[in-house]
């Protein structure tokens, strides 16, 4: 028998899909650290120039500006809160595309789950190797064509305390786990994914400025035309695999990045 939205959408695919969904047999994980003022970011040591906090300014509120409704001035990096990354945010993308020329089939795609939350609770500075990689492939199958590898470390768990989420030490050295250089240019060169996820607040290890190159994930995913999201939540409710990933970006004609809201669909058990 046919359910209410297949009748209405003529029994496709997608009627399935919004059938899951309506019937709940389909869960949305909500994967998007909540935007505000207070959301941790990241922090350049001088004489590098940082981006903006995000903030709202007031315009009206239900009074003479504006008797009948509320509404705010937006002011943000591009690159705050739990954002995508394109190309163009790096010297070895600088030719590649923008945010807004990213296409949408590149921001939707299989969601394959790396643990290694205590690894990363052991050794705050730990570094995904392409032997992690493999190991993960050797349990649950190739990496998937167009799919996007989220590293769970269990970062969020500090996202709450800027000082423990970016976890500088006392020389204003941060301390956050992320990709050895063999594995950002093993994911970039020799893989088909569109991308990485992380917890952290870049996709980058805390220490990578002293990794040759510098910050080897921004260098070669991004300059390979792959993409990076950052600060990420729930990933512990996703499995390793199964999962299908959307990334929803503002389409910032020239940005270097934005924003996202990121969400994970989940066959419910």
């Amino acid at each position: 028998m046919e359910s209410r939205v297949e009748k209405q959408t003529g029994g496709s695919g997608v009627a399935r899909l919004l059938d899951d969904l309506w019937s709940l047999r389909t869960r949305i994980v909500d994967l998007t650290t909540p935007l505000s003022s207070s959301t941790p970011t990241l922090e350049l040591p001088e004489p590098f120039a940082n981006l903006i906090d995000f903030s709202l300014e007031e315009v009206s509120a239900y009074n003479e500006p504006g008797p009948h409704w509320k509404h705010h001035n937006i002011h943000t990096g591009e690159h705050i809160g739990t954002h995508l990354d394109a190309p163009t945010h790096w010297a070895t993308g600088q030719n590649g595309k923008d945010v807004s020329r990213i296409e949408p089939a590149r921001l939707m795609g299989p969601a394959l789950v790396l643990d290694v939350a205590a690894e990363a609770d052991a050794d705050n500075d730990f570094l995904v190797d392409v032997q992690h990689l493999r190991a993960w492939e050797s349990e649950h199958g190739q990496l998937p064509d167009g799919g996007w590898l989220l590293i769970r470390t269990g970062w969020e768990e500090r996202s709450g305390n800027k000082r423990q989420f970016l976890n500088n030490d006392a020389d204003g050295t941060p301390h956050s786990p992320g990709l050895t250089v063999e594995c950002a240019r093993w994911i970039a060169e020799e893989t088909a994914l569109s991308g990485i996820g992380v917890e952290t607040v870049g996709i980058d290890a805390g220490t990578a400025a002293g990794q040759q190159p510098p910050f080897p994930a921004h260098h070669y995913l991004l300059g390979n035309d792959k993409y990076g999201i950052t600060s990420l939540r729930n990933l512990g409710e996703l499995p390793p695999v199964g999962a299908a990933l959307i990334v929803a970006p503002l389409p910032i004609v020239g940005g270097t990045g934005s924003p996202a809201r990121v969400l994970a669909l989940v066959e419910d058990s």
